[in-house]
C-alpha cells in the first residue's frame, strides 16, 4: 500500500461524503437520508458515491499516465508522416 493510494482513498471518501451530504442529501426522500448510528439504505448510497469518486480518480490517473507516456518509435513515425 503506497502513500499515493492512501491519499486517493482519503480524497475519495471526503469527496464522496461531500457529494452525498452537500448535494444529494437535501433532495432525497427521507428513506434515503442517513440517520447517524444506523445502517440503512442511505449508508449504501453514501458508500456508492465514495466508490464512484474513487473509480474516477483511478481512471483519471490511468488516463493521465497513458497520455504522459512516450509513444513507441513505430507510432512516432506514423504521427509525423
Amino acid at each position: 500500500m503506497t502513500p499515493r493510494r492512501w491519499i486517493e482513498y482519503l480524497v475519495a471518501v471526503l469527496a464522496g461524503n461531500a457529494i452525498y451530504f452537500a448535494v444529494l442529501f437535501r433532495s432525497l426522500p427521507p428513506s434515503f437520508r442517513h440517520d447517524p448510528g444506523r445502517i440503512d439504505a442511505a449508508l449504501l448510497l453514501d458508500f456508492l458515491c465514495c466508490v464512484l469518486v474513487y473509480a474516477a480518480i483511478r481512471l483519471g490517473s490511468r488516463h493521465g499516465r497513458k497520455l504522459a507516456a512516450p509513444a513507441p518509435p513505430s507510432e512516432e513515425r506514423r504521427r509525423s508522416g
